[in-house]
This record gives structure tokens, C-alpha cells and sequence, in this order.
């Protein structure tokens, strides 16, 4: 059985660390010479009827009767090389956000995307104009063949046509295998499922390190709990849910930090083994 939870904003310090008043949707974190700062470009109603065949006594114990918070994070990293985006979001505040961090659109030269779906491309441009001019704009090989040939998006074909030429598309890494860096400090990981060619982050600097997992999830107090649990927006849900496993297991083992784009204020945050899942702790 699934349900819709109906949530006040307080309740989303339940989910993963707080969100209110008393912050504006920044979350800066330092990692070595690297600066990263999540950005929230959206918040809605979290709704449990997107994960596919929850246990209701689950659902039961790990969401709060008032319910919970949805976030659509943005990440934001300055290197000694490089100003880049990690996803768009909607496009909805982040360039106000990024005002505040003293950013313009135009000190943007990387945007990398973890996979093609709107909520994290519709930044990319408006009525064909590009939004980050100066911008190479980094996708999986596998994800651009997806949505631009096989299951045409419009969306994304639009979003990445705005950067022509600037497109610029990779394989990444496997976890178990040698890993290779995309960009200084950057390697890019296959994390396949959610999309075909959906693909998570690896930052590091200074012997820092942090993971920016993108769509690895969506309710968070569930799926940490049970990883194996995937939502409708899972275009492969047994393959998300064993990369959401792989990925899990290496961070807890690794003792490396995990960032999501639906997770609440910090958005970043360490995991633990805990029974036959995990525990998100948010960093303060």
C-alpha cells in the first residue's frame, strides 16, 4: 500500500538536516582548496506513492505522520581551475543563489549533468539561448544516446543544442575498476539505472573527498533504510536499486561523504551501515 504524506517545512529537519528560516537554501561545504555549495532550486511535497511496492510497515516507522520535504539541489563547486555546475535544476532560483555567491552565469565554464531528465537540465537555456555562455556541458555518452536517439527527449535535445559543439560526452568510470579523472579533481562514475547512462561524481582535493550521487534516490527516509526499494522514476528499477547498493556501500566503506539532488537541507551528509541498510548522518 502507498500513501501521499502532506508536510509542513519544519518537519524537513526530520528528513536529512533542516530547512527553514534559518537558512537560504546555501549549504557551502570546504573540501581542501575546493569550494562546494549546494544550492536549492526547488522544494515541494514529498509523496511516498513514487517508490515501487514499499513496505507499509516501513513507511510506517520512518515517516513522520506530519510527512516530508522533497528538495531539487544544485551544486555549485569552485577549483583553482575551473567554476562548475553540477546539474541545472529547474532553472528555477539558482541564479539568484549563485548572485549571492557572487557568481554570474557567465563565470560558469563546466556544467556537468548526472543524467537528462528536466529537473536537472531546465537551467541549461531558454527559447534556445543558452544560459551558461562560456559553459562546456559534460553527459554520459550512454544518457546523450538514450534521450537524443534511442527515447527522444525534446527537452534535452533542446537543452543540449543551445551548446552545440560544447557538448562534450564521456564514459565513466566503473566502480571495481581503475578510476579515471574527468576534469582535475573530478572523476565521473557510472551509477546506471535511475537513467541509462545516469552517473554520479566523485570530487577530491586536499585527501577530501565527496560523492555527488544525484538521482541515487529520492525519498530518503526510506531508501537509505532500504536501499533496494526504487521509485517510478526509475527507468530500470532492479538496476537502480543495485547501483544505489554499490554506491552506499563503497561511501560507508570508504568513509566518503554522499551529496543528492532530493535530499533536504544539507543535502550532504556520511552513511553507515546499519542492519541490511544504511544510516544518512547530515554534516553540520
Amino acid at each position: 500500500m502507498k500513501r501521499t504524506m502532506i508536510f509542513g517545512l519544519l518537519l524537513g529537519a526530520i528528513a536529512a538536516g533542516s530547512f527553514g528560516a534559518d537558512n537560504d537554501g546555501l549549504f557551502s561545504y570546504r573540501l581542501g582548496q575546493f569550494e562546494v555549495h549546494m544550492l536549492v532550486d526547488a522544494q515541494r511535497e514529498g509523496n511516498t506513492g513514487i517508490l515501487i511496492d514499499a513496505d507499509q510497515a516501513l513507511l510506517n516507522r520512518s515517516i513522520p505522520a506530519g510527512g516530508f520535504m522533497h528538495s531539487t539541489n544544485v551544486f555549485l563547486i569552485k577549483t583553482p581551475e575551473h567554476t562548475i555546475l553540477i546539474d541545472t535544476g529547474f532553472g528555477n532560483v539558482i541564479f539568484d543563489k549563485m548572485n549571492d555567491l557572487g557568481v554570474n552565469p557567465e563565470d560558469i565554464d563546466i556544467v556537468l549533468i548526472t543524467h537528462l531528465h528536466g529537473d536537472h537540465i531546465g537551467g541549461l537555456q531558454r527559447n534556445g539561448t543558452a544560459l551558461f555562455p562560456n559553459a562546456k556541458v559534460y553527459v554520459a555518452a550512454r544518457e546523450h544516446e538514450h534521450f537524443t536517439r534511442t527515447q527522444v527527449n525534446q527537452g534535452a535535445v533542446a537543452a543540449l543544442a543551445a551548446y552545440g559543439a560544447n557538448v562534450i560526452t564521456f564514459e565513466p568510470s566503473e566502480l571495481g575498476s581503475t578510476l579515471r579523472e574527468l576534469l582535475p579533481g573530478i572523476t565521473a562514475i557510472a551509477n546506471y539505472g535511475h537513467t541509462p547512462g545516469h552517473t554520479v561524481f566523485l570530487v577530491q582535493n586536499g585527501g577530501a573527498r565527496l560523492i555527488i550521487a544525484g538521482d541515487f534516490l529520492h525519498v530518503a527516509l526510506v531508501q537509505f533504510l532500504n536501499p533496494d526499494i526504487s521509485a517510478t522514476f526509475d527507468v530500470n528499477p532492479a538496476a537502480a536499486a543495485a547501483s544505489r547498493r554499490q554506491i552506499l556501500a563503497w561511501a560507508a566503506a570508504n568513509r566518503i561523504p554522499i551529496a543528492g539532488m532530493h535530499i533536504v537541507y544539507p543535502g550532504i551528509g556520511t552513511v553507515e551501515a546499519e542492519g541490511t541498510g544504511y544510516r544518512f548522518i547530515p554534516v553540520r
